[in-house]
């Protein structure tokens, strides 16, 4: 759903402020293209749905039930399948997130982003700290143990005491799932613009690091466990539907700019590829009407590029790759064959990074805090 009501000073997605939504027209679009993958990718069984955006919750609960019904018909739904709806705190009205529940969502993740007003007013939010407290309140009695809130760290000007009061405040309001993500100053947005100009303080590497160390400690003496890099669950409240991408599972992308990584073995093939559906919506609802889908780039992945993937992916795990994943993309070079032999992974076990073991290959927590600056080592490592 690309629609939102304002573009936050943040966001480089591909998101549309537009007067007014033919949600009839993209809800048939939606539908049509979910429809036309799936009996493309000829899966039988759905494990998880997920509304993303912009902003999703300013759909009517029809139209996310109409695609519901849609997978349902076109491929098994069992009924305890995670559904997943991303919600504004300023689109969640109690009646409404009710009107979702009963369209099949049973799992609800909320950008609250921060509980501070001033920082809200900065990264250009639609919500105060109360609404976003009112919103999480009113999810976690319709979803109990089901409801996500996701956090920004790193904003400009933000010290590491304010960060630590932020991660109080969430831990008295969350339940049981937490998406931490670093503020990442994107070209072409205004907050970039404005730390560019001076206008605005960037924050210094080494005080990132310490914020993530900090959201770490704090969250596990508070019984999460740190799954993901940016995710943290306890009670079992993992997302399945975000693990599946970490495990490199397939998945179809439905909707304007949605990615997809599926074998479309309808057409008789049997090789993985990625997908890219039309960004700009009423083009895409054009290609959708002429053709059933709106992809706009499709490319046959290579099997290295396959691995290169679930390489970059999995590693962000805390369970990491697992020996039978890695298996079933290199049926013939071990984990232990490529990342065994002497070279850059065993020189990063060494130092403490890494570890492969019966288990297969993950990083350590203090490899997790620097995973990016490992990657480049291990791809080199895997192309040869």
């Amino acid at each position: 759903w690309p629609y939102c009501r304002k573009r936050c000073s943040y966001c480089n997605f591909n998101t549309y402020v537009v007067p007014a939504v033919d949600e009839a027209a993209v809800r048939t679009c939606l539908v049509r293209e979910a429809q036309s993958l799936l009996r493309l990718s000829q899966v039988h069984s759905v494990s998880s749905v997920f509304f993303g955006g912009g902003t999703p919750s300013l759909a009517s609960p029809g139209t996310v039930a109409a695609v519901l019904e849609a997978v349902a018909a076109a491929a098994h739904l069992p009924a305890g399948a995670e559904v997943t709806l991303e919600a504004n705190p300023s689109s969640t009205s109690t009646s409404h997130l009710a009107g979702f529940r009963a369209a099949g969502v049973n799992r609800l993740s909320i950008g609250v982003q921060s509980l501070d007003d001033a920082e809200l007013r900065m990264l250009g939010r639609e919500h105060t700290a109360a609404e976003a407290r009112k919103a999480v309140e009113a999810a976690r009695g319709l979803f109990p143990g089901r409801t996500s809130i996701d956090l920004l760290f790193g904003l400009p000007g933000q010290s590491r005491d304010a960060w630590a009061q932020r991660l109080e405040a969430a831990l008295g309001l969350c339940d049981d799932h937490i998406s931490l993500y670093q503020l990442t100053l994107e070209r072409g947005t205004a907050l970039a613009a404005q730390v560019r100009g001076g206008a605005l303080p960037a924050p210094p590497q080494d005080l990132l690091a310490d914020m993530y160390q900090t959201a770490h400690t704090v969250l596990a003496a508070a019984g999460f466990r740190h799954y993901e890099v940016s995710n943290f669950a306890r009670k079992g409240a993992l997302s399945t539907h975000n693990l599946s991408y970490w495990r490199a599972d397939q998945y179809i992308g439905v909707g304007p700019g949605a990615h997809g990584r599926f074998v479309p073995r309808g057409e008789g093939s049997c090789s993985r590829e990625a997908r890219v559906q039309t960004l700009e919506p009423v083009a895409w609802m054009r290609e959708v009407q002429s053709q059933g889908h709106g992809t706009r780039s499709r490319v046959v992945l290579s099997p290295l590029e396959q691995l290169e993937e679930l390489l970059t992916l999995g590693l962000r795990t805390d369970e990491g790759i697992t020996h039978e994943r890695w298996g079933h993309f290199s049926p013939q070079l071990s984990l232990q064959a490529v990342f065994g032999a002497p070279g850059e992974a065993r020189a990063l076990q060494q130092q403490g990074w890494l570890v492969l073991d019966s288990g297969g290959l993950r990083c350590t927590w203090a490899g997790l805090a620097v995973l990016d600056s490992l990657l480049p080592d291990l791809l080199w490592q895997l192309q040869r």
